[in-house]
């Protein structure tokens, strides 16, 4: 399967390329799984190029019946998280859990230090996971975690989880800008 490699795209006009169609409905049987794909096949046919990806998960979140959101943030965004959470309490019950919980050193797991001689709390992923489960959050929304600590957040999280912010500290937090720019993507390519 290399779809990337596909220039026709027939797929977007029907045609079923694995000729496993009827397999599809299966895949979708649980009741959050349909309702999941109705509402945000909704926002996107009502809302298509009108709406922030925030205003999208404001709506997204009150059509689903969302009480409780989880906010999982790095440290170096907690403004944004703070602007963010702000926003989202206007509706619903926000609970915010910032990437050092706990504080526990980088040394006490023999991780790698940004500066020798300085103390560092390790990201603590599993624990921010944890936390949020305990408060039985229906949505947890990742805002900047490190590569890997987004994969272990989403891995142990037992809310579906959603990612607002992806973290990309040259590029502003914005990763697509690699493939954008002709001196990324020649940097890419070679």
């Amino acid at each position: 399967m290399k779809c990337d490699l596909c220039f026709d795209k027939r797929c977007n006009e029907g045609e079923d390329c694995w000729e496993v169609k009827g397999d599809v409905q299966k895949m979708y049987s649980s009741p959050e799984d349909q309702k999941i794909l109705q509402v945000s096949t909704a926002i996107e046919g009502n809302y298509y190029m009108q709406k922030t990806r925030i205003e999208e998960l404001n709506i997204f979140c009150r059509e689903m019946g969302y009480k409780r959101l989880g906010v999982a943030f790095c440290i170096g965004l907690e403004k944004e998280a703070q602007v963010l959470c702000s926003f989202l309490r206007k509706h619903f019950t926000v609970y915010s859990i910032c990437c050092k919980v706990c504080g526990v050193a980088k040394e006490d797991f023999g991780l790698k230090k940004i500066e020798k001689n300085r103390y560092e709390a390790m990201c603590n992923p599993v624990m921010q996971a944890k936390v949020l489960e305990e408060k039985n959050t229906e949505l947890n929304i990742i805002v900047g975690l490190c590569l890997g600590h987004d994969i272990l957040f989403s891995k142990y999280s037992q809310a579906p989880v959603t990612t607002l912010i992806v973290k990309d500290r040259l590029l502003a937090h914005n990763p697509v800008g690699a493939l954008y720019s002709r001196y990324y993507y020649h940097k890419l390519t070679l």
